[in-house]
C-alpha cells in the first residue's frame, strides 16, 4: 500500500511540472497561427496582400478613418461594409465618367509638380472620373448630411469666410493652403485673393455626376486669372495659374483640373489618394 501512495505521489509531481509547461507552448503556438495584421490599418489580412491592387493600397493609406482593408478585388470600410473595385465592364471614356468604379477613379496616375505632360493627353484627366458611392459614403448622401460637417474658415488670403468640410481634416488642410498661399510672393496673390466659391451641393451642369463641390472638398480661385474647357469649345490647353500656386495646393492633398484635357484651370479638389 506504501508503495503505491509513492507512485501516486510521484505521478502528481510530474503532471505539476508539465501542466505548465504545455499551456506555455500552447499560447506560444496560438499566437503562431493567429493572422496576419495589416500594419498599415492594424486589420486582419485576409488573403495575399501582394494581389491588393496599388490603387486599393493608396485609398486605404489616404482614407484610415473610414478604410479597413482591402483583398484582391475589395475595399471594407470601418463600417463593415464594403465595395467592388473592379466590376469588370468595359467602359468608354464617356462610361467611366458617368460610372466610375474605384478602378476606374483609379487608373490614371497624377503627376505632382511641375514636371507633367503639358498640355495633357486627349482624355487624360486623373481625378475627374470620380465613383460617387465612395465619396458619398465618406462626405454625405444627402445635402443635409454634408452640411452637417461643414465648418466656416477663413481664406486668409483674401479675409473671405468658405466652408468646407471637416471630414478627413479637408478644412485643417484647406487652412494650411492659405497661410502658404500667403508667403508666396506678392505678385501670386491676385490669383488665390478672389473666390468663386467652395461647397455648392450640385451636379456637374449637363450630367447626373456630383461635383466635387457637393462635399465641400474643392475650391475655385479667381476666374478672372482662370480657363475652363467649357469656355473655350475649340480644346486649345490654356493656362495662367502659376505652378507655384499649384504646388502649395498639391503639397495639401489637392488636385488641380489644370492637368485635365478637360482643363479646368480655377479648380482644385482633396484628393489625397492620388497624391500619396
Amino acid at each position: 500500500m506504501r508503495e503505491i501512495y509513492k507512485r501516486k505521489y510521484f505521478v502528481i509531481l510530474i503532471l505539476l511540472f508539465i501542466t505548465p509547461l504545455m499551456a506555455s507552448f500552447e499560447c506560444r503556438n496560438a499566437e503562431s497561427r493567429a493572422p496576419d495584421k495589416d500594419k498599415q490599418t492594424g486589420s486582419t489580412v485576409k488573403g495575399d496582400t501582394s494581389k491588393i491592387p496599388p490603387g486599393l493600397k493608396r485609398l486605404l493609406s489616404a482614407y484610415p478613418d473610414f478604410l479597413e482593408r482591402a483583398d484582391e478585388n475589395h475595399l471594407y470600410w470601418k463600417d463593415g461594409t464594403s465595395m467592388i473595385y473592379d466590376d469588370g465592364v468595359q467602359k468608354t471614356f464617356e462610361e467611366k465618367l458617368d460610372n466610375a468604379d474605384l478602378e476606374d477613379m483609379m487608373f490614371q496616375e497624377y503627376t505632382p509638380g511641375p514636371d507633367w505632360d503639358e498640355p495633357p493627353a486627349e482624355n487624360f484627366e486623373p481625378g475627374r472620373m470620380r465613383c460617387d458611392a465612395f465619396f458619398s459614403k465618406m462626405y454625405g448622401t444627402t445635402k443635409s448630411e454634408v452640411q452637417a460637417n461643414l465648418v466656416t474658415i477663413t481664406w486668409s488670403p483674401s479675409g473671405d469666410r468658405v466652408q468646407v468640410s471637416s471630414v478627413n481634416g479637408v478644412d485643417s488642410k484647406m487652412k494650411e493652403v492659405a497661410k502658404e498661399l500667403l508667403s508666396l510672393e506678392e505678385k501670386y496673390l491676385k490669383y488665390v485673393k478672389k473666390t468663386a466659391g467652395t461647397f455648392n451641393y450640385r451636379k456637374i451642369a449637363g450630367t447626373n455626376r456630383m461635383s466635387t463641390h457637393s462635399y465641400g472638398i474643392s475650391i475655385d480661385i479667381n476666374t478672372a486669372y482662370s480657363d475652363y474647357w467649357q469656355w473655350d469649345k475649340s480644346m486649345t490647353y490654356k493656362n495662367r495659374i502659376p505652378m507655384a500656386v499649384v504646388e502649395v495646393f498639391e503639397r495639401h492633398g489637392f488636385i488641380w483640373g489644370g492637368k485635365w484635357y478637360h482643363y479646368d484651370t480655377m479648380h482644385f479638389e482633396y484628393r489625397p489618394e492620388l497624391l500619396n
